[in-house]
């Protein structure tokens, strides 16, 4: 039976793929068609990026920290590498902040003064 689930699936993503190259071969001239289409790849990777950044971290401040960083950059037209870079570095630095204050550092108890 799994492998009757399995073909199903691989039938579904070739027709996925193959039905707009099949059915749209010549240009597109609506407008507004032509604008979902541009946008459809930035909004399913955002509704897969976005859920997957607040549940990752150890704290939802952690990785509200980091989002915030991640857009403040990207909204000054930083780079891709630049960007993921110090979201994750906000991310580690705030959950190492958090952890020192609840008295844990790196799964170690620590004895504040």
């Amino acid at each position: 039976m799994i492998y009757l689930y399995i073909l199903v699936m691989a039938v579904v993503t070739y027709l996925i793929r193959m039905l707009p190259l099949t059915l749209l071969r010549k240009p597109v001239k609506s407008r507004f068609l032509r604008s979902f289409l541009f946008y459809v790849p930035y909004a399913c990777l955002t509704a897969m990026t976005v859920p997957a950044i607040f549940t990752c971290t150890q704290s939802p401040v952690s990785a509200v920290a980091g989002f915030a960083v991640a857009i403040g950059l990207g909204l000054r037209n930083k780079g891709l590498m630049t960007v993921a870079a110090a979201g994750c570095v906000t991310v580690f630095a705030v959950e190492r902040l958090l952890a020192l204050a609840a008295g844990t550092l790196f799964g170690v108890t620590v004895l504040l003064g």
